[in-house]
């Protein structure tokens, strides 16, 4: 179930609004085409809850900068 699911992202990050505004904005950038919305945003939670603090608040400018050069 997905509230299982936040509540384990909920251990990573402790701030509610803060797990909502990261969860939203990632699952805007890994949602495929032809997928279903749901998938993605489970997928997220689960990335989320497997990560440490540290890795889900790092700043991606090196990825930004692949993304450019790839287009």
């Amino acid at each position: 179930m997905r509230s299982d699911k936040v509540f384990e992202a909920l251990h990573t990050l402790q701030n509610r609004y803060l797990l909502c505004q990261i969860a939203s904005k990632a699952t805007r950038k890994f949602h495929k085409p032809n997928t279903r919305i749901q998938d993605t945003t489970n997928d997220v939670l689960n990335r989320i809850s497997d990560n440490e603090r540290d890795n889900v608040m790092a700043d991606p400018i090196n990825v930004n900068e692949k993304q450019r050069q790839a287009a």
